[in-house]
């Protein structure tokens, strides 16, 4: 016989059993009732501000930054920032300005960049380079007398970003095809091509020349990978797509403390298993032995042969699990979001791109150092 439907007795109170429930929810969620692990995760985060932590920062171009804009990122937190000029000489007082207005707006200055170093005359080995490598030192010596850490720079002359800007889960994102761009956009770019001789050659020349003066002003020079990490573009070859040519760089760097990475997540997912170590191995490796300076924060679709850029929760890689590896290396330089997507309305800085990227860092950063303790 089937079996007879369960009745709830005459004597059942309901608002008893309602205010019992209710408050042994209470209980188990009020702060003295958490869970072992969880009172330990909670004891074990340290604060996001700490000099032990990761700074999230963000990358700021000078030109055009209003004090509205710095208004806004203080309001979502931010308190640590990447500074880019263009490559007009920038004077000690200019920076010194910069700074102190920044520090106006709780913010510190953490790395800087000056676009003097993207000189062809430099990263093409032509006459007169040695006075835009001038100007480089000078910016170099100015970071250090205020104190800012950290020099991001990149080298790679005839550069192809993107092939064309799409729409992703509706937002406005930068893509790049290999296939289009080798059919649709690749060109030389200058008189002749330039073999990895060439440019190893030219780097060298460039980075033997400026490393004693960051040195001596205490300023770590944090090389940026080839973006997208092709061997070759328009041309010109490209040194740093792989961890060989990072090996190299190292290397050539001998055992200075002031050469590290400007690690771009963003680009070494791109090349996926082509790299010769693959995002953790990169974090574990030059991580571990605190060479990394800054971390571009970054997530894409795919690897090559074609991706979209996305924001860091919307691609295939796990961007908790490489702001965990980071803590476990115990990184203490700068995480800063890269290529911000473009949201409805967004225009100049990008005000809602930029604070649900910071947002979502920062709990990102909170949860890996609960879990890393």
């Amino acid at each position: 016989m089937p079996a007879s439907p369960t009745r709830v007795p005459a004597t059942f109170d309901r608002r008893a059993f309602l205010q019992k429930s209710l408050g042994a929810t209470a209980l188990a969620l009020w702060p003295g009732s958490l869970s072992a692990v969880a009172a330990a995760n909670a004891k074990a985060a340290i604060d996001e501000f700490a000099s032990s932590n990761t700074r999230i920062a963000h990358r700021l171009t000078v030109r055009n930054l209003t004090d509205d804009d710095l208004l806004f990122l203080q309001q979502i937190g931010l308190r640590w920032a990447r500074l880019e000029w263009d490559a007009a000489p920038v004077s000690f007082d200019e920076l010194r300005k910069t700074q102190e207005r920044f520090a106006r707006f709780g913010m510190k200055v953490f790395s800087g960049v000056h676009a003097s170093y993207r000189s062809l005359k430099i990263q093409l080995g032509q006459p007169g380079r040695d006075a835009d490598i001038e100007t480089y030192r000078t910016f170099l010596r100015n970071l250090g007398k205020l104190e800012i850490p950290v020099a991001s720079y990149d080298f790679h002359p005839a550069n192809t970003y993107t092939t064309a800007m799409v729409q992703r889960r509706g937002y406005t994102a930068r893509e790049f095809s290999t296939d289009d761009f080798r059919k649709k956009v690749e060109k030389q770019a200058f008189d002749r091509e330039y073999s990895a001789d060439d440019i190893w050659a030219n780097y060298t020349y460039f980075f033997k020349a400026v490393l004693p003066v960051a040195e001596e002003a205490g300023v770590t020079l944090a090389l940026h990978p080839d973006d997208p990490p092709l061997a070759k573009m328009n041309g010109v070859a490209k040194l740093f797509t792989h961890y060989d040519g990072y090996h190299r760089a190292e290397q050539l760097a001998g055992n200075s403390k002031h050469w590290g990475l400007t690690f771009c997540v963003g680009t070494w997912s791109e090349g996926g298993t082509n790299m010769g170590k693959d995002v953790f191995e990169m974090i574990r490796d030059f991580g571990a032995r605190g060479k990394i300076a800054e971390v571009h924060f970054r997530n894409v679709t795919s690897p090559l042969p074609h991706f979209v850029e996305t924001f860091p929760d919307d691609g295939y890689m796990d961007m908790y699990q490489v702001m965990k590896a980071l803590r476990e290396v115990r990184f203490t330089g700068a995480a800063e979001p890269d290529h911000v997507p473009q949201l409805a309305g967004d225009t100049g800085l990008r005000r809602a791109g930029t604070a649900y990227i910071i947002a979502h860092m920062r709990s990102l950063l909170r949860r890996a150092n609960e879990e890393v303790g």
